[in-house]
């Protein structure tokens, strides 16, 4: 027997998966498909948020530099104004690694639901839903692996 993925919920091997708390034998799944659900709106939002986050710092930055140039003050306010712009954009340098991390993890998560379903004699069955996509892709990769045909069963 060959285990093409496991973890705490699931479990592909070659002879069968275990999805959802139940066993199936892989003879006993006609066909299987997968299903995207609706896209969470809250989670893009979350994503426009953190963009805006990143640029914020080099926006108040690029603001100060502008009044330094624009505003008729002496050299030593122009300077003040100019270093503490620079300074307040170069600060957007590790907040935006930050806050890049958290958009990578928010993209491998997934803005949808997805769903693996299997048609067995008895009819379709929903074997998983996760909002996890970066799980979703492996556990379906493995259930595909699992599903072909090997060459013992060709010859």
């Amino acid at each position: 027997m060959t285990t093409y993925y496991r973890d705490g919920e699931a479990w592909v091997t070659s002879s069968g998966i275990r999805l959802n708390g139940r066993n199936y034998a892989l003879a006993e799944l006609r066909q299987v498909w997968h299903r995207a659900g609706r896209r969470s709106w809250r989670t893009v939002a979350n994503r426009g948020v953190l963009g805006l986050a990143m640029l914020l710092p080099i926006v108040v930055g690029v603001l100060g530099v502008g009044i330094a140039l624009v505003a008729h003050a002496s050299l030593g306010v122009t300077a003040g104004l100019v270093g503490g712009g620079i300074l307040v954009g170069l600060a957007a340098v590790p907040l935006a690694d930050l806050l890049l991390d958290r958009v990578d993890r928010s993209y491998d998560r997934g803005s949808r639901p997805r769903e693996i379903w299997g048609r067995t004699r008895h009819g379709d069955v929903l074997l998983l839903r996760t909002a996890d996509a970066a799980r979703f892709g492996r556990i379906y990769r493995a259930l595909q692996r699992a599903l072909e045909p090997t060459e013992v069963t060709r010859r």
